[in-house]
C-alpha cells in the first residue's frame, strides 16, 4: 500500500496524539481542514486506521512489570493451537502474543503488578495447556518502547 505525503503527516500527528480534533490535525499537518477530514476518513475505511486508544502509563495502572514469556512445544496441531490462543485470550495481562522461528515456539508479552502475579498467570497458562517448557525474562528497564509504527515504507 502507498500513502499520499498529506496521509504520512496525518498518520504521523495521530500516532503521537489520536485525540487531536480535525482543526487541530489540519493545522499541524498543513493539510485543509476539508481535505484532512476527507483523508482522514479514507484512512480510516482503508483500515490502516485501526482505532484511536489511550497510551497509559503501566506503572500507574498498577502493571509496572513486564515480562517476556517464552513458550516452546511439541505439538503444533490446530487443536492445541486453538486452545492456547483461548486460554492466552482469559488472560487480560497477556498483552502481546507471537508465533516465531527458531528454538522458541511462541512470546508473549505480559504486564503485571509483581511476581506474585506473573506467577498466577504462570500457573493459570500451565494448567489449561500442554507446554514442553516455559520459561520467562522480567524487563529491568524499558530503555526504548514505542507505539507509533514508522512509515517510510508507505510514502
Amino acid at each position: 500500500m502507498k500513502i499520499s505525503e498529506q496521509d504520512s503527516r496525518i498518520l504521523n500527528e495521530l500516532q503521537k496524539d489520536g485525540t487531536l480534533s480535525v482543526e487541530a490535525l489540519s493545522e499541524k499537518t498543513g493539510v485543509p481542514r476539508n481535505t484532512c477530514w476527507r483523508r482522514l476518513k479514507q484512512l480510516e475505511e482503508s483500515g490502516i486506521i485501526k482505532g484511536r486508544v489511550a497510551v497509559l502509563d503501566a506503572e500507574m495502572a498498577g502493571c509496572g512489570l513486564s515480562v517476556m514469556i517464552f513458550i516452546r512445544t511439541s505439538n503444533h496441531d490446530d487443536h492445541w493451537f486453538e486452545r492456547l490462543k483461548q486460554t492466552v485470550s482469559t488472560i487480560p495481562e497477556i498483552v502481546g502474543f507471537y508465533r516465531t522461528s527458531g528454538e522458541i515456539d511462541y512470546v508473549l508479552r505480559a504486564r503485571v503488578s509483581d511476581v506474585k502475579a506473573y506467577d498466577r498467570l504462570y500457573k493459570k497458562l500451565i494448567g489449561n495447556v500442554p507446554l514442553a517448557d516455559v520459561s520467562a525474562s522480567f524487563i529491568m528497564e524499558e530503555v526504548k518502547e514505542e507505539t507509533a509504527i514508522p512509515l517510510t515504507n508507505l510514502v
